[in-house]
């Protein structure tokens, strides 16, 4: 395992419900995401860390969900972008083809937080460790809930998420009496479809 891993998994701990990646995964993305990710997931898996908060994940589970939530904004041109994590609460971190780790979308709220710049093929695999470093556990939880979430309602599967019900956008409140365990992919698509994704004000920081 290599140093970088190896610090990620001291800030999150270890993995919990692992996959194994299929050869044809690796190929499918051979180019169009990091050779660096692309080693970690045969030597890794996809799987969830510090006990599901974060999770590295299958993007081809995730292609509709991306669609969904890119559809008509500026991003869909911008780049080809690919779901390579996510939170337990449903922040969704993307990587574009040519721009990176560029793309962080808070599902909860419809906000987006986008960096617009281009890096070269070389440059992708140091961009890759250094998104991994720069994950914590803090800023994949929501308003602390993680962990009384996961007391009420038990640990998350590869395939699921704590949601509010109903959605803060529908006027839903964030507390942990409307947190539910819900399936990733579907909530994730629900909630692109109720609001227009809105770039973070400074406002909102």
């Amino acid at each position: 395992m290599d140093e970088i891993f190896s610090i990620f998994l001291e800030t999150f701990g270890g993995p919990i419900d692992r996959q194994e990646v299929p050869v044809s995964s690796i190929e499918r993305y051979r180019g169009k995401l990091p050779n660096q990710l692309l080693e970690y997931w045969a030597e890794h898996g996809w799987c969830g860390y510090g006990d599901g908060i974060f999770w590295i994940v299958n993007p081809q589970e995730y292609d509709g969900v991306v669609a969904s939530w890119l559809e008509g904004t500026k991003y869909e041109e911008r780049d080809a972008y690919h779901l390579i994590a996510r939170s337990a609460f449903g922040d969704l971190y993307l990587w574009g083809e040519k721009t990176g780790a560029s793309l962080k979308i808070t599902s909860v709220l419809s906000r987006s937080v986008f960096d617009d710049f281009e890096i070269t093929s070389e440059e992708m695999d140091r961009e890759l460790q250094g998104f991994l470093l720069s994950r914590n556990v803090d800023s994949n939880d929501y308003g602390d809930l993680f962990q009384p979430a996961k007391k009420k309602l038990g640990t998350l599967r590869h395939d699921e998420m704590y949601g509010f019900v109903p959605a803060l956008m529908f006027g839903g409140p964030d507390t942990l009496d409307h947190l539910e365990k819900v399936k990733a992919v579907e909530h994730l698509i629900l909630l692109s479809q109720i609001t227009e994704l809105q770039p973070y004000s400074f406002s909102d920081l």
